[in-house]
């Protein structure tokens, strides 16, 4: 039996991060069943909710347009719409613009409810093979102001680390882990759950040079192992 929606509430709904498989039939029963869909790209959400035969009002939602669009989805959700959440790929609030929403309809009382759903962090965790007792994801490092303090701060941490990483940035990336945290073993994970899903492991130096002689392309999750471990 399908889920029955609640007016004037706000499901967090994780999408794919990659293969369209991987959404939940919860979720998309909960796409079927809202009002509208708050998507941080409508042609990504698009893509999906054609995949699944699923037609619904969009209303793009990212980091440059917050200040107009919260005040505007906490109305819908007061006059009794039923608003799903999505980002562009994983859980709505990890290293998305999505706190702002869920932080705005806390304040105001709002009815929530999360799904749960793909994380690409947690599967690029699992088969790193370093310690899954304790860890500290920390999504995408400054580009510039805080980034040098945050991996002073990170070089001493015992527990396993989790880096999100673009095609852009994962070679500097790689050449900071190596300067400050000294050539440690990690598990580069690229275009998880897709058709060219690659996992690499080795001491940083190793996979910095194996990296350097390829053209890189997706997204990267980073996983360091942790001091002394």
């Amino acid at each position: 039996m399908a889920e029955e929606i609640v007016r004037g509430t706000l499901y967090v709904v994780p999408t794919p991060i990659g293969n369209l498989e991987d959404i939940t039939l919860r979720a998309l029963n909960v796409l079927k069943g809202v009002d509208v869909i708050a998507a941080e790209d409508t042609r990504t959400t698009k893509f999906l909710l054609d995949h699944y035969g699923i037609q619904k009002p969009l209303l793009s939602f990212y980091s440059h347009n917050e200040q107009v669009r919260v005040p505007q989805i906490i109305q819908k959700l007061k006059s009794g719409d039923s608003v799903a959440l999505v980002s562009d790929a994983g859980t709505p609030g990890i290293s998305d613009p999505a706190h702002s929403i869920i932080a705005a309809s806390i304040e105001n009382n709002i009815n929530i409810i999360p799904l749960p759903g793909a994380t690409a962090f947690v599967p690029a965790l699992v088969i790193s093979g370093f310690s899954t007792h304790e860890f500290v994801f920390e999504g995408f490092l400054p580009h510039k102001k805080g980034r040098r303090t945050k991996l002073e701060r990170l070089k001493d941490e015992e527990r396993t680390i989790i880096l999100y990483e673009s095609v852009h940035r994962i070679q500097k990336t790689l050449q900071e882990v190596l300067e400050y945290f000294g050539d440690r073993n990690v598990v580069v994970v690229r275009e998880l759950t897709k058709k060219f899903e690659e996992i690499t492991r080795g001491k940083v130096s190793a996979v910095l040079q194996e990296f350097a002689s390829r053209v890189m392309k997706g997204e990267f999750v980073l996983v360091i192992e942790g001091k002394n471990n």
